[in-house]
């Protein structure tokens, strides 16, 4: 028995030394060259580490003549390389405080990357798929490379045709945050009305970011409120800005569409230019300064509905947009460990879009002033920018951040081709100013990090504070645009009635939070993370969120990960405060006309109605997934969420003076119709996100694929109404409203993106599947010509499921010129017809994420000076 002991004791320490036969060696130095102790180099997947001496020399053995080893120092960015055999590994850290942009969304871990991370986040290279796709724009780009985004582009709507309604998972626009370079960045001022997606709703403005501007995209698509604070309901993204040193490049970019159903009887329309300059330099060592000039135009494209005794709009399609551009990013090295970096984007944008037809004999029109109708032209402005200061060190052990962060956002209305019938025919003017809206962020941010090496196998700890003044305010139009000079007749400008006094307001609120982030190693397998945040609204008063997540490593290959948080939605200003009043022309007996109104919080009618001011929503979210990545060329994931929202803001449907319960309250205000933002809604959303990416060697070149799905589900659990207007859900939420929610996301999409690169040149193809989904048309609740009520055939329109295909092929000239032709959708794929007189916005369809314009082909030229 002794000697079987001894035989095993003897094969152990053999199978030990064996096993460690590879030496590895070297110096480890920052950016000036000097050497840094305290370094920590461990071999990933083993045991095996070493620490560097005062000099930064390190000497280890590692299991494997492959192996891979992971450099760590506080105050420096994480390193991972492959040895390949080669001995002498020496390294050169990049300091936190003077480095470019790096960790990643959802970790404060400044050593991160998408590996380590308890929820799920797609990182998107937009620099490669700017350059091989049609979409010009980012929200259009990011919707046809990730599933789980979705940006509906609205054709014919009074401002959203401009901003589309991106989203994560199918939720509002508002219950998803966005950061630029991991600072927040502010919201639109325009609010979604009548007819389009995330109804009731103020997201973000993605396209005042030129992508000519932006390295990547980060997408977290789990809840982070605990983490970011208020939005970060359905995830985060994180745009972050180039930051290469490399000199001039140029780009220039061109696209038409194939016309298919187009009533001017043209077969393209929708011309689109692009053209960008970016520049690059380095400033000292490590700090840089990189700059973006971007112009892009589209004109209109015409999809009215082609049946010529059809003229509710004869004008029917994208707006016409001119969009000029700018964006820096910078980083200055100022001493050792402290540097100060900025940056920022200002963006001009013009818009115009026809609005509905009047006819010749239409009550609102002067048939002398147009003798054959008009199609009222409304032009928007769109006014954005936002800058950011801050500076970083690393002192005792500590990485401290400090930065402020302005944004700015007004979008106006001018409306062209219009009258004013109450006013009387005026034969010199046609256009009037019509106001706005705008609104302001300021932002301030205390960021401090550190690392622990000696507890358990590595705890990062994180906390910090945030500041913030946020103020909305609703400009006055011209008196001409809003105001009913005659009871009997229909006042305001005809298109869009502009803002007027009675809706004019200047409104400001602050928020102090601050948040601490904990991410724990207890071993190679294991890691959980814990946030907790505390929040603080003068006008809505406190909320605490919390998150925790964990992450475990089965083997090197395969892992399961798995996250559940508790958060809130503040209520932003505009749901609070926009209110708009549209005069409908009073009976000959009436002195007045009579108010259909959207009403804001603490007025004088919401009290009426015993509407209670907006609160907060309250979130549930959780998250669990399996990760399997053998190696560099093969990673999938699938990730099962859940994300409850109770309290859910929502714009409610029209309450009117006939209403048995209120009318009489109403007729004594004078009002015809009230609508109201109220907390409403308790909704559900799951799902599941697939992700997929492998890269393979084939025949002289290399194919990748990347392949992103989403399947989603949502609920509307509950409508919750105040005493006064109990047994109303149906007035608060009607059906078609309802599905409109509910379709804020198709069921299921799938992206399939294949490039092939060989030598010079680059084939990329691509295939976007969008599942079927149900509206309901204006028919809903109405007659047909022989009395009947209608019917669910009558009024739900079943938009089929539908496939695009994309494909371009790239040309690489030499090191400073290449070429890209291709086209997209080039199925010519359009929605399901409807009919003009049903849809929301007047059109041959609804705006469905699918797109309404059928085939783009574009050309694109790249030149590096």
């Amino acid at each position: 028995m002794s000697k079987l002991y001894f035989s095993f004791f003897l094969v152990l320490i053999v199978s030990q030394a064996i096993a460690q036969k590879y030496k590895v060696a070297g110096i480890i130095k920052d950016e000036e060259g000097k050497g840094i102790g305290g370094v920590l180099v461990r071999e990933s997947g083993t045991s095996s580490s070493a620490t560097t001496n005062q000099y930064g020399i390190y000497e280890m053995r590692v299991h494997y003549g492959n192996a891979t080893l992971i450099v760590t120092a506080d105050g420096y960015y994480k390193v991972t390389r492959d040895i390949n055999g080669i001995g002498t590994q020496n390294f050169i850290l990049s300091s936190v405080s003077k480095a470019r942009q790096k960790g990643i969304v959802g970790s404060r871990n400044l050593n991160a990357t998408e590996a380590d991370l308890s929820s799920p986040v797609d990182v998107i290279d937009v620099k490669k798929i700017a350059s091989l796709n049609g979409q010009f724009d980012l929200p259009q780009l990011l919707q046809y490379v990730s599933g789980s985004f979705n940006s509906n582009r609205q054709l014919g709507a009074d401002g959203t045709d401009l901003i589309d309604a991106a989203s994560i998972h199918g939720m509002g626009p508002d219950q998803m945050l966005v950061l630029v370079n991991g600072k927040r960045r502010h919201q639109s001022s325009l609010i979604n009305l009548s007819g389009t997606r995330g109804r009731g709703n103020n997201g973000f403005d993605f396209s005042t970011i030129p992508v000519s501007s932006i390295d990547r995209v980060e997408i977290l698509r789990d809840g982070a409120v605990a983490q970011y604070g208020s939005d970060a309901v359905s995830g985060v993204i994180n745009i972050v800005l180039k930051d290469h040193t490399d000199g001039f490049s140029a780009n220039a970019n061109a696209g038409i569409r194939m016309a298919k159903y187009n009533r001017d009887s043209s077969s393209w329309d929708g011309l689109n230019y692009n053209g960008n300059i970016n520049y690059g330099t380095k400033i000292a060592k490590s700090g840089f300064f990189n700059v973006t000039a971007d112009y892009n135009f589209q004109d209109h494209t015409n999809r009215a509905d082609t049946q010529t005794d059809s003229i509710l709009r004869r004008k029917f399609g994208d707006p016409k947009i001119y969009n000029g551009s700018l964006s820096y990013n910078t980083v200055i090295p100022v001493y050792k460990n402290t540097g100060i970096y900025s940056f920022g984007t200002a963006s001009y944008r013009q818009g115009e879009t026809y609005s509905w037809t009047r006819g010749a004999r239409d009550s609102t029109n002067f048939i002398k002033l147009y003798p054959n109708g008009f199609d009222p032209l409304v032009s928007r402005v769109v006014d954005d920018r936002s800058i950011t200061l801050g500076a970083r060190t690393a002192w005792n052990g500590f990485n401290i951040n400090l930065s402020h962060t302005y944004g700015f956002n007004k979008f106006s209305y001018d409306v062209k081709n219009t009258l004013n019938k109450s006013f009387g025919m005026d034969t010199t003017r046609s256009s009037y100013e019509a106001g706005g809206f705008q609104t302001s962020q300021n932002v301030t941010n205390l960021d401090v990090t550190t690392f622990y090496k000696d507890i358990l196998d590595g705890v990062h700890l994180a906390f910090g504070a945030e500041y913030r003044m946020d103020s909305y305010k609703i400009n006055v139009g011209n008196p001409l645009s809003w105001r009913t000079y005659n009871p009997l007749k229909f006042g305001g400008a005809q298109g869009f009635k502009g803002y007027g006094e009675t809706e004019a307001i200047d409104q400001k609120r602050n928020n102090a939070a601050g948040y601490v982030d904990i991410e724990a190693k207890f071993d190679e397998s294991l890691s959980v993370n814990a946030a907790g945040r505390f929040d603080y609204y003068s006008d809505l008063g406190s909320a605490v969120s919390g998150k925790a997540g964990l992450r475990y490593k089965i083997t090197d290959a395969l892992s399961i990960r798995g996250a559940y948080g508790l958060g809130f939605r503040a209520p932003s200003l505009a749901q609070q405060h926009y209110s708009y009043d549209i005069l409908i022309p009073s009976k000959a007996n009436l002195e007045y006309p009579q108010s259909n109104v959207i009403t804001r919080s603490g007025s004088e009618i919401s009290k009426a109605l015993a509407a209670p001011d907006l609160k907060m929503e309250t979130t549930h979210n959780g998250s669990a997934g399996i990760v399997f990545a053998p190696d560099n060329n093969f990673s999938v994931s699938v990730d099962g969420y859940y994300v409850r929202v109770q309290d859910r803001v929502i714009l409610t449907g029209p309450i009117d003076s006939n209403d048995k319960q209120v009318g009489a309250l109403l007729k004594r205000l004078n009002v015809a119709q009230v609508r109201f933002f109220t907390n409403a809604l308790t909704t559900s959303t799951a799902g599941v996100d697939l992700s997929l990416k492998y890269t393979a060697d084939l025949g002289t070149g290399k194919l990748n694929t990347i392949l992103s799905a989403n399947y989603n589900t949502m609920s509307i659990d509950t409508i919750k109404t105040n005493e006064r207007l109990a047994n109303k859900q149906a007035n608060y939420l009607d059906k078609r409203e309802r599905y409109f929610i509910l379709a804020s996301a198709p069921p299921m999409k799938i992206n399939l993106t294949l490039d092939y690169i060989a030598g010079p040149l680059t084939f990329m193809v691509r295939g976007t599947y969008f599942d079927e989904i149900q509206l309901i048309n204006r028919n809903f609740g109405g007659i047909d010509k022989s009395g009947k009520a209608y019917t669910e055939k009558d009024y739900i329109d079943i938009y089929k499921s539908m496939i695009q295909a994309d494909a371009s092929l790239s040309l690489k000239v030499n090191e400073k010129i290449s070429f890209t032709i291709g086209g997209s959708n080039l199925l010519n794929a359009y929605p399901t017809m409807s009919k003009p007189g049903r849809t929301e916005s007047g059109g041959a369809w609804d705006s469905v994420q699918a797109g309404n314009n059928g085939s783009f082909f574009f050309t694109r030229i790249f030149y590096k000076f």
